[in-house]
């Protein structure tokens, strides 16, 4: 899968923010739940994101 797969992007909607495709999750969240230590805890936190989205977004270059 793909970042471009696995997100959207719109400028009017969520302020722009990326998020995770076809749910309102910010890729942030993503984030700050690694640096939390949470990782785990994400997927039963935002069940609409899958791990398939979640490695895409880990594995891109580009967020």
């Amino acid at each position: 899968m793909t970042l471009e797969d696995a997100t959207w992007q719109d400028p009017d909607r969520l302020s722009g923010e990326l998020c995770f495709r076809n749910t309102r999750v910010p890729v942030t969240v993503l984030f700050d739940h690694i640096r939390a230590g949470k990782y785990e805890d994400f997927f039963e936190d935002f069940p609409p994101v899958t791990r398939e989205q979640a490695e895409a977004v880990l594995l891109s270059r580009r967020v």
